[in-house]
């Protein structure tokens, strides 16, 4: 499972969805999709620009947990 950290690094970074959207120019209802977790993909471009708001890499957006992991807890942020 692909677990997306995006609202983890907003309040890391003390920002909020606003800033994003200001910062990448990207639509409003994207940038709530993503930090709700409603996406089932991510547009390379998307991800780009997230990443350059953040100031992070992809692997800081998102990490991935094994399915067979009985102690996913473990992987918790």
């Amino acid at each position: 499972m692909i677990k997306n950290r995006f609202s983890i690094l907003l309040g890391i970074k003390k920002m909020d969805r606003r800033d994003i959207v200001k910062l990448t120019g990207l639509d409003n209802h994207t940038v709530l999709k993503i930090y709700q977790n409603k996406t089932k993909g991510i547009d390379f471009a998307t991800l780009d620009k997230l990443c350059f708001a953040l100031e992070c890499t992809p692997n800081d957006l998102f990490r991935y947990i094994p399915d067979d992991v009985a102690d996913k807890h473990l992987y918790e942020d």
